[in-house]
């Protein structure tokens, strides 16, 4: 792609030091796997316990209780439930999960409704709630949404519906009047973990449901459904605290036994993975991409079908026609991409593109379902905050942006002060500290680019805007082998917040060769000796690689690669510079 950044270039490289230095880690346990625990504040075996009992209690989470009494008296008297999803993988499974387990416990007429975000845009807005009124729900459940439905959720009331929202999303000013709300991020909300996705609230409440229907002989097993909590989490990026790893684990355990979801058995099959080796990784970047696809280009209504069937021939053709729209999701991603770095390799040329602190991309050919892709992609080349800008449709004037930031820099926050700052200048806005959505009209491009610079400036000093990589140290040459890479791969699991170990050693280059579509397979020679590994470096140009020198630091996860029946340890590379 024109315009990339090389591998390794900019880096800051630090070694993670110990959070926990005098920890209670079991002796028994690999020295390094306790240096790499002890790094990421795990202070004793508890906090390695990845048992369902080891969850938090939802005694402590506001307004549990009123949303399970509204959901137990809905099943009980067999009312109309209408769940409102998001077009995403965390809402498309926090849906598929309340239909599952509200039609277990016997509702007989539950149903979903994902708004078409070309026509009615974000979560539970008014004129959605027009286009359900002749339905006549009598209980609407938002899933990964709702906390800024301020007039859709007073809509829906008029209109003779009780409302539940569950959300994990940052409040703003104003809290909807629902008739119960459910998210850990509300002001003095007191339940430990902030980090729970969407699928994870619905988990919450669908287990406060579950304890007021066991004793009318409703008892239903919410561990069946683990999977999809695992997949929501994973797909959403928040951080893998101790409590979100006891879900993701226990739901990548029902996979890995065959138990999981067909749906998701099919996405992993179209995908080319394994079912008994099934990693977080596996559903961040095989399942949620393909999930993901729907909700991006067409409608997640045949995401949550595929998560919804019994049926695995039809989990299968599902699968299929997600994995379809997942390749042409690629095609238009690679393209606007290329469009992107176009944009800022000539925002370089200009005298002051040292000066800024932040990116805000605009093309009137984007598509609105892709720019939070593009978004993420700019940041990691740039390594400032961004925002891409897309048309909301042919021929409007309103413009949807997605945003994503940097370490430090906290993006929800930073709009609602330009929202403080220039009211009127967005439509609306919403999010989390990395990640954020917002709308605008397109004549207010500019204006907007520059409020949002003069917020970063005021927060972002010129330390924060260099790439810092934080590793873990180097390893022995007798370290690295099979015996420490299904241990590292068996500890997870890993993922945002919670990283997979990442060593950093030189090497002498013995051999390299051009594999795939851009990729170089290489030996290498640990410079402190032993014998010869192998390495994989995706996404790095050979020519380029061997431009580097014959001697090369590397920076790389301990990986294992299968072929035929042998297993071997691999370092899979993320980053490359000259020794």
């Amino acid at each position: 792609m024109r315009g990339a950044p090389v591998p390794g270039q900019g880096l800051t490289i630090k070694k993670r030091s110990l959070s926990i230095e005098n920890n209670n880690l079991p002796a028994k346990l690999h020295p390094k796997l306790q240096e790499i625990f002890a790094a990421r504040g795990v202070a004793g075996p508890d906090q390695l316990n990845y048992r369902l009992d080891a969850l938090l209690p939802n005694s402590t989470l506001g307004g549990l209780a009123r949303a399970a009494e509204l959901l137990a008296d809905a099943v009980i008297h067999q009312q109309r439930i209408l769940v409102v999803g998001d077009f995403d993988a965390d809402g498309a499974t926090g849906s598929a999960l309340a239909l599952r387990v509200l039609r277990a416990m016997g509702a007989t007429s539950v149903e979903f409704c994902v708004p078409d975000r070309f026509r009615f845009g974000y979560g539970l807005t008014a004129d959605l709630a027009r286009s359900f009124a002749g339905s006549r729900p009598d209980l609407v459940m938002t899933v990964d949404n709702g906390v800024s439905s301020i007039e859709g959720v007073s809509r829906t009331r008029q209109q003779g519906a009780r409302v539940i929202v569950t959300d994990h999303h940052l409040p703003g000013p104003e809290l909807p009047a629902a008739d119960a709300l459910v998210n850990p991020n509300l002001p003095d909300d007191p339940f430990p973990s902030k980090a729970l996705a969407g699928v994870g609230v619905v988990f919450y409440v669908m287990a406060a449901v579950r304890r007021r229907l066991d004793r009318m002989g409703r008892a239903v097993r919410l561990s069946d459904w683990l999977d999809l909590v695992a997949l929501g989490t994973v797909a959403d990026l928040v951080p893998l605290d101790h409590n979100n790893r006891v879900l993701v684990a226990q739901g990548l355990a029902r996979i890995r036994r065959g138990q999981g979801n067909p749906g998701i058995r099919a996405l992993m099959d179209v995908a080319g993975r394994d079912l008994g080796r099934v990693s977080a990784a596996d559903l961040g970047f095989a399942v949620a991409p393909r999930l993901n696809a729907a909700g991006r280009l067409e409608d997640m209504g045949v995401g949550i079908q595929c998560l919804l069937t019994d049926d695995y021939p039809q989990a299968r053709e599902l699968a299929a026609e997600l994995d379809r729209l997942n390749r042409e999701r690629r095609q238009l991603q690679s393209d606007m991409e290329e469009q992107a770095h176009d944009i800022v390799a000539s925002l370089r040329q200009r005298a002051d593109w040292g000066q800024g602190t932040s990116l805000c991309l605009f093309d009137p050919g984007w598509h609105q379902g892709v720019v939070g892709l593009v978004a993420s992609r700019m940041k990691d080349a740039c390594h400032r905050p961004v925002i891409a800008l897309a048309p909301a449709g042919d021929g409007s004037s309103l413009l949807k942006g997605s945003a994503r930031s940097i370490r430090g820099f906290h993006i929800r926050d930073a709009l609602a002060e330009v929202d403080a700052l220039h009211p009127g200048l967005m439509c609306s806005f919403g999010g989390h500290a990395m990640a954020a959505g917002l709308s605008l009209e397109r004549d207010h491009v500019e204006r907007f680019a520059q409020a949002f610079e003069a917020a970063a400036a005021r927060c972002l000093d010129p330390e924060q805007l260099g790439q810092v990589v934080f590793t873990d140290g180097g390893l022995d040459p007798d370290q690295i082998g099979i015996i420490l890479a299904d241990l590292i791969a068996e500890s997870g699991p890993w993922g945002q917040g919670f990283p997979e170990p990442l060593f950093d050693d030189c090497f002498d280059v013995d051999d390299l060769r051009p594999v795939g579509h851009g990729h170089t397979r290489l030996q290498l020679i640990h410079q402190a000796g032993g014998r010869p590994v192998e390495a994989i470096a995706f996404g790095m140009d050979s020519e380029r690689v061997e431009s580097m020198g014959p001697s090369l630091r590397v920076l790389y996860h301990l990986g294992v690669n299968e072929y035929r029946g042998l297993r071997k340890a691999q370092l899979v590379v993320q980053h490359l510079l000259p020794a």
